[in-house]
């Protein structure tokens, strides 16, 4: 019995200690796969609200926000609590104009079940364009 007990208790610790750690080492991968999808861009000046014109290419990047592409442009907003935000949320917004806002009302919903999985609280757009430097 002790010793069923202590290797529970060892267990309990484990997931206790492991739960911080593998939401750090999400946390670094997903900045590792943003720096890789910015690399070559320049950031430029942030911006409150963007103008979209095909909402399919609005998507989640886990664990970081919410990216737009448009032309050699990327629009990058950056969740709040981006340890919230997973591939599986799917962003519904509720827009009050013509352009997508960081204040817009936006919520996710879990992609497999439909249900609803969050709110979402972005920071302001940051475009990422390519650099000329490199090319040519």
């Amino acid at each position: 019995m002790t010793k069923s007990l202590a290797t529970a208790t060892a267990v309990v610790a484990l997931a206790l200690t492991a739960g911080p750690l593998a939401a750090q080492d999400r946390a670094e991968r997903a900045e590792q796969a943003f720096a890789e999808l910015v690399e070559g861009r320049t950031a430029g000046e942030p911006q409150r609200c963007i103008s979209t014109f095909n909402s399919s290419r609005l998507r989640v990047e886990a664990y970081v926000g919410l990216v737009y592409e448009r032309g050699d442009t990327i629009w990058v907003a950056r969740a709040r609590d981006p340890e919230n935000l997973t591939v599986w949320d799917v962003p519904v917004i509720d827009r009050y104009g013509t352009q997508l806002c960081s204040n817009d009302v936006m919520r996710t919903i879990d992609r497999n079940s439909g249900m609803f999985s969050g709110v979402l609280s972005l920071e302001d757009f940051v475009p990422y364009t390519k650099d000329d430097s490199g090319e040519g």
